[in-house]
C-alpha cells in the first residue's frame, strides 16, 4: 500500500475516495429506521462477547497494522505525506469494512429471493454483528 520514499505524488485517493467523500456519501444514506431503544442485561452480555471478536481476518488486520507502521514511520521525512497516506489507508480500511458488511448483507438477501428460508440463528448472529460494530464506533 506504502510507496518507496520520495516518490512525489499529488493528491490522489485510494479507488477514488477520501474519508471526507465517504462520510459524505455515508450520510446521505444513513437514516435511522426505528426510535433508539436502551439494551437490557442479556443485549449488554452478548455486546461485550462480540465485541472481542475481531472485524477483520487475522492476515488482514496484520497488513493493515503494517501499512499503518510504514505511513506513521513515513511521518517523521514527509509529514504531509504521512498524512495523506493515513486518509488514504482509513479510507481503504472503511471501504473495506463496508464491504464486508454488504457481501454479507448480499448472501442473507441471495437466499430470501431464491425462496430459501435464513434461519433465525443467522439473522441472530448477523445482527450481533451489526449491533457489536456500532457499540464500537460510538465508543470511540
Amino acid at each position: 500500500m506504502s510507496e518507496p520514499q520520495g516518490t512525489d505524488r499529488g493528491p490522489e485517493t485510494h479507488d477514488g475516495l477520501t474519508t471526507e467523500q465517504l462520510a459524505n456519501a455515508g450520510a446521505a444514506s444513513v437514516a435511522p429506521t426505528a426510535e433508539p431503544r436502551s439494551f437490557d442485561g442479556r443485549e449488554a452480555q452478548a455486546r461485550e462477547a462480540a465485541a472481542g471478536q475481531p472485524i477483520f481476518p487475522e492476515q488482514e488486520a496484520a497488513d493493515l497494522r503494517q501499512s499503518w507502521a510504514s505511513v506513521q514511520a513515513g511521518f517523521v521525512d514527509q509529514p504531509r505525506r504521512a498524512v495523506e497516506d493515513a486518509d488514504h489507508l482509513v479510507a481503504a480500511t472503511m471501504k473495506r469494512l463496508a464491504e464486508m458488511f454488504a457481501d454479507e448483507r448480499s448472501r442473507l438477501e441471495a437466499q430470501w429471493a431464491r425462496g430459501d428460508d435464513v434461519s433465525t440463528e443467522e439473522l441472530r448472529v448477523a445482527l450481533q454483528r451489526y449491533r457489536a460494530f456500532f457499540g464500537r464506533l460510538l465508543a470511540i
